[in-house]
Formats: C-alpha cells, sequence, structure tokens
C-alpha cells in the first residue's frame, strides 16, 4: 500500500475527515498525538491495528497540506 492510499476519506466514517486506511482514527488525532511528544512506537503500542507506514503517511498528508502558497488573515 503506498503512502497517499493510507489516508482515506468515506463521508460516514468519522464525518468525513481523512482517516488512516478508513480505520477510526482520524489523522489530526494522530497528529495530535505526535505533537504532544509520544513517540512513534508509543502509538504503536497503544493503538495494535496501525501501522509504522500509517503514521509516516499521516505525516506526508500533514506535509502536503502544509504547502500552502498564501495566507489571508482577517484583521480585526
Amino acid at each position: 500500500m503506498r503512502p497517499n492510499e493510507r489516508i482515506t476519506i468515506h463521508p460516514e466514517i468519522c464525518h468525513g475527515q481523512p482517516t488512516i486506511r478508513g480505520l477510526r482514527y482520524p489523522v489530526q488525532t494522530m497528529l495530535e498525538l505526535l505533537s504532544s511528544g509520544m513517540t512513534i512506537n508509543e502509538i504503536l503500542d497503544d493503538y495494535e491495528d496501525l501501522e509504522r507506514e500509517d503514521l509516516l503517511a499521516v505525516l506526508a498528508y500533514a506535509a502536503r497540506l502544509s504547502q500552502v502558497k498564501r495566507i489571508d488573515l482577517a484583521v480585526a
């Protein structure tokens, strides 16, 4: 399975949020765990049906999303 096939979006799963392999593990949740300081191995210990390649795909997905050319900030 290629990394871009590991992140899926289905309207019926997690309200259409990007998830890992159609499982009910939102990309956002995995990114929050990683940003909190959990290691990939710690996450894999807690979520036994995930694979290392799933978490690497989450990071690659986030990297693609961050490649925004420009963000207009609202001025209040």
